[in-house]
């Protein structure tokens, strides 16, 4: 397809990024910190630490992999927190020591944390002790040997982090009763690790940076290869992207989504902190007052967030209350932006709400709106530089511009594959090394994307992916249950919400049972909200339940 993009791009916005800047994340960082030195890379719970302290900190902690450790080249460590000073600085020390990321997210069940640790083959974790609970319980049918956890205080200096341990302990009661024999904690591994020097790893375009773990188009969550060249590309494209309305040094960005999120990830912790931002770690998005009351500390140029966040925000009266003279940039991501929510946002702040959109196996940024867009244009923007996309047919052929088809994606930033399954790494990519996306998408003349239809039968939930196949799985090992099917529904909230259609085995089964059964076995969002009760389910003369037949159809009385 001709990049008819090209001509809608916004000044200063290039046709091609220069990859090679960076020869890897860790590169990046070493260029960051000698050039920004001082300034406040971070700031948690009113705690700042600077480019020079975070790199001493990540120092420390890489020579506690590498020294104390031991971890051969390549070894995978697991992240299970949420935003915290730990997260930035174990992440570093772990690219810069060579070693590979692998991102959990902390509200994991036991059976989730479990199939991820041994997919990846994760040889240490670094853990918040809230969660310890969950790892103990699968610790020893998993590979990890290595054990690091931390108080979500730790790293916020006296007195603070011990009355904050002390508060999420024993007043507010957040961490569950944990053994796990043998780990150190954050601190210690800290003071351990400055005994060490950090060995210098050379590190190429070429190496593994992350294992993103996502569904991709199926149920069974699989490790994304990130490398170190997928990320510095995507950096180098939203950096592009962002560089007309940004300046190096000055920027504050707020940091909601989690981390271990790709989203927050490479546009909120990378690309911020290749140009000297600040960054605003909010550990707890959901206490909307707390989180507004942060947001009133700070002169903050740039928001991120999903289309429930921003929402949750505009609905608390204090947040109209806000000086948003500083801000340059909101940009949502990882669901769909709403018309309503957008403008209500524009009202309430004076600046657009740009919609982008994305893949974890696309580190993810692929598309972008302008973001000065005067208004919602239903898009979710322009490919972004260096980056190919084609919308086919069923048959693989390119289609019209106007008519649908799935898009599909070519770039730096399009993942390696997926880890140890060389099937499914094929599933997903054309003859010619396009990634199959799954979305079905028209283009315009002038180049504006826009999803029309989800060829994969994925859930969306509030920016997190939810997989069929799993929740079916974990509905149907109840013992009421004779067969399920699992979709998506609209929901005002979250986009979607999660909705079951149950046979009965055991005629007395409730929604209340098996909805409690589901809070055992998946993490919150994955959830059924609904329950729909059936005699039959739809199915294809090979057996196969039909969702789409479900979906279209009127609920049973």
């Amino acid at each position: 397809m001709n990049k008819i993009w090209l001509k809608s791009y916004p000044p200063g916005v290039p046709a091609e990024i220069d990859v090679s800047e960076f020869s890897s994340l860790a590169d990046l960082f070493d260029t960051s910190v000698r050039k920004f030195g001082e300034k406040t890379a971070y700031i948690n719970m009113g705690k700042s630490v600077s480019y020079t302290a975070l790199e001493a900190l990540s120092r420390q902690f890489a020579g506690f992999l590498q020294g104390e450790l031991r971890l051969a080249r390549g070894a995978c460590v697991a992240l299970m927190m949420p935003n915290c000073l730990q997260y930035p600085i174990a992440m570093f020390a772990i690219l810069r020591a060579g070693y590979t990321v692998v991102n959990v997210n902390p509200l994991y069940t036991a059976r989730e944390l479990e199939h991820q640790l041994r997919d990846a083959g994760c040889e240490a974790i670094v853990i918040v002790e809230n969660f310890a609970h969950t790892l103990q319980e699968v610790l020893p049918r998993t590979s990890v040997r290595h054990v690091v956890v931390t108080g979500l205080g730790d790293m916020l200096g006296f007195p603070k982090s011990l009355l904050v341990n002390f508060v999420v302990r024993h007043i507010k009661k957040m961490v569950p009763a944990w053994d796990l024999p043998g780990h150190v904690t954050f601190r210690e591994a800290l003071a351990r690790g400055a005994a060490h020097a950090l060995r210098p790893v050379t590190l190429t375009h070429d190496d593994l940076a992350y294992l993103q773990y996502t569904g991709g188009t199926t149920g069974v969550a699989k490790g994304a290869m990130l490398t170190h060249g997928n990320i510095v590309a995507n950096l180098q494209q939203a950096h592009a992207w962002i560089s007309p309305y940004v300046r190096e040094g000055e920027e504050v960005i707020i940091t909601a989504l989690p981390l271990y999120h790709i989203f927050s990830l490479t546009a909120n912790c990378l690309t911020f902190f290749k140009i000297g931002a600040s960054n605003v770690l909010i550990t707890n998005p959901r206490d909307i007052p707390g989180f507004v009351a942060e947001l009133g500390k700070y002169p903050f140029t740039v928001i991120t967030g999903v289309n429930t966040l921003f929402n949750a925000l505009l609905h608390n009266p204090e947040f109209e209350k806000l000086d948003f003279s500083p801000l340059k940039v909101a940009l949502g991501g990882g669901m769909a932006v709403q018309q309503a929510v957008a403008d209500k946002w524009k009202k309430v702040t004076g600046k657009p709400l740009a919609e982008a959109y994305g893949l974890t196996e696309t580190s993810p940024a692929v598309c972008i709106n302008p973001l000065d867009l005067p208004e919602f244009n239903h898009a979710i923007g322009l490919p972004i530089s260096s980056t190919e996309i084609s919308l086919r047919d069923d048959d693989g052929y390119e289609v019209a511009i106007g008519m649908p088809g799935e898009l599909c994606v070519r770039g730096p930033q399009v993942m390696k594959g997926y880890y140890k399954r060389p099937e499914d790494t094929a599933r997903a990519f054309t003859h010619d090394g396009f990634l199959r996306t799954g979305d079905v998408a028209t283009i315009d003349s002038e180049g504006f994307v826009r999803i029309v239809d989800r060829k994969k039968d994925m859930i969306l939930v509030s920016g997190f992916n939810v997989y069929p196949n799993e929740v079916e799985d974990v509905v149907a090992s109840h013992p009421g249950v004779l067969e399920v099917a699992a979709l998506g529904v609209p929901d005002e909230h979250s986009g979607e919400a999660v909705k079951i259609f149950v046979v009965r085995k055991d005629p007395n089964l409730t929604a209340e049972a098996l909805i409690a059964h589901c809070r055992e076995g998946l993490t919150g969002y994955k959830v059924p909200r609904f329950v729909e009760f059936r005699d039959d389910l739809p199915k294809s003369n090979v057996g196969k339940i039909l969702r789409r037949v479900l979906r279209d159809a009127p609920p049973s009385a």
